[in-house]
């Protein structure tokens, strides 16, 4: 609980940076073309994609709450069709928290899972609030649109929370990972809507298994990435759990089995402690608890 309020007292904090700092009036996203007809908008949260169709636009992700009016404002730049779909990697407040802001009708899909741990949140509970909620989900796999148009979602288990969406535009070969892979180290591990330390690595690589066809990622809130980082970061996971697994076997505590993390040198550009989000420490010890759990 502490590391999921620690996320929200960060990112907030960051917000109130944006809209009352020196000089700072409103808040501010940036656009750019990933491929084609597919954008990345960044600022105020995680990134957003924005995919202009034949008829209409997808986004991917609203940020923080009260920047739907900066997404309207770069969609614009680069199309006058109207917002007609959501999809929501998961749950957090700086992937969902603008979904209020768009304008009805409009469909928002996201995991089962993911619509499960949106009803808890408090934006959610008027009546208004929950038109925004996903009006439809999926378990496995899901395909929207058809064409150039057409948009594959996946799930393949645990990892960030227990229902991290992968969102792939096959006709231009880009994937939008969410949080699953939001930057290059240590991820947040929300065990308080279902992530799993254990599960992680298995989830990672089996989405870079198992879909084909992606050369380029839109991480949860890095920049622009390739398929290969996003296996590169499931190969991270896969080695850091095991070097927790000999820390236990060793009969360390998770304290010293994070003072003697010895990772391949292949990871030394990877943070193990991002901001007040994640670290090194606190995954050790949401893999010691989960491992006890299973004993």
């Amino acid at each position: 609980m502490k590391r999921t309020l620690a996320l929200v007292v960060l990112i907030a904090a960051g917000v109130v940076a944006i809209v009352t700092g020196p000089g700072a009036q409103e808040n501010v996203a940036e656009i750019a073309q990933v491929k084609d007809n597919l954008y990345v908008i960044t600022g105020g949260g995680g990134n957003t994609a924005a995919f202009v169709t034949e008829n209409g636009v997808v986004v991917v992700d609203t940020k923080v709450p009260n920047w739907g009016n900066a997404i309207l404002d770069k969609i614009r730049t680069v199309t006058d069709q109207p917002v007609t779909m959501i999809l929501n990697t998961h749950t957090h407040f700086d992937h969902v928290g603008s979904n209020t802001d768009f304008a009805q009708p409009i469909e928002v899909i996201a995991h089962a899972n993911t619509k499960s741990n949106m009803e808890k949140m408090e934006q959610f509970q008027t009546a208004a609030g929950q038109q925004y909620l996903p009006s439809r989900t999926f378990d496995n796999t899901l395909t929207l649109l058809e064409g150039d148009d057409q948009i594959d979602l996946y799930y393949f288990g645990r990892g960030h929370t227990n229902g991290d969406a992968i969102i792939v535009f096959p006709s231009l070969g880009v994937a939008h990972t969410g949080d699953l892979f939001a930057w290059k180290g240590t991820p947040f591990i929300d065990t308080n809507n279902g992530g799993s330390g254990v599960e992680y690595p298995d989830t990672v690589l089996g989405a870079a298994d198992g879909i084909t066809g992606v050369d380029t990622v839109i991480p949860g809130h890095r920049e622009i990435s390739s398929w290969a980082d996003f296996r590169e970061f499931g190969e991270f996971n896969r080695d850091f759990l095991a070097a927790v697994r000999r820390g236990i076997a060793e009969g360390k505590s998770p304290q010293e089995t994070t003072d003697s993390l010895n990772l391949p040198a292949r990871y030394a550009d990877y943070q193990l402690q991002v901001g007040q989000i994640a670290s090194a420490a606190a995954n050790v010890e949401t893999i010691y608890a989960e491992l006890n759990a299973e004993q």
